[in-house]
């Protein structure tokens, strides 16, 4: 009855396979260029002091 029927192997039937292993190693370099460009941005301006005093003043204000 099922004489041609052949067991399935994963990944036999998929040439495409690693397309999705590649595509999430580009997200994630993507990720990290974002990343340092911001952390580069971050390091030669006051932004990140000025945030971090905004939210340590909204705490303080909310709180007493």
């Amino acid at each position: 009855m099922f004489a041609n029927h052949r067991p399935v192997v994963a990944g036999a039937d998929h040439p495409d396979r690693g397309q999705a292993t590649a595509e999430y190693a580009l997200v994630l370099l993507g990720a990290a260029a974002v990343a340092l460009l911001l952390i580069g941005w971050a390091t030669t301006t006051d932004q990140i002091s000025r945030l971090f005093d905004f939210v340590i003043d909204q705490v303080i204000g909310r709180s007493g």
